[in-house]
């Protein structure tokens, strides 16, 4: 399974249930080159990543309620087709996360 495109952040271990769509559904991207983006709560910010044997490493710098922050993180690719990683604030939190492939997603009311 390619690592590369939209994958829909479903749980973050730091924060409550409801934190992750504040602003926008939740999400971590892959694109060309290891170019991405993540987008979580109030945070949005870029990525620069590299692919190991069953995942990808990266870093990232954004902004986080007008905030310039930065860290980095990691992702395994799982049996079951879904992410398993964590995502690092620059000498600050951490919080495990897990995210499943855009296309087997769906919104609910």
């Amino acid at each position: 399974m390619s690592l590369k495109g939209k994958w829909r952040i479903v749980e973050l271990d730091a924060f409550d249930d409801d934190y992750p769509d504040l602003a926008e559904p939740a999400y971590i991207e892959i694109g060309e080159q290891g170019h991405g983006q993540m987008a979580f709560g109030t945070l949005t910010a870029a990525l620069d990543s590299a692919h190991t044997q069953s995942g990808f490493h990266f870093d990232w710098s954004g902004s986080d309620e007008g905030d310039q922050v930065c860290g980095e993180g990691w992702a395994e690719l799982q049996p079951d087709g879904s992410l398993h990683g964590e995502i690092s604030w620059h000498h600050g939190d951490e919080t495990g996360f897990k995210a499943a492939p855009r296309a087997t997603t769906s919104t609910a009311c």
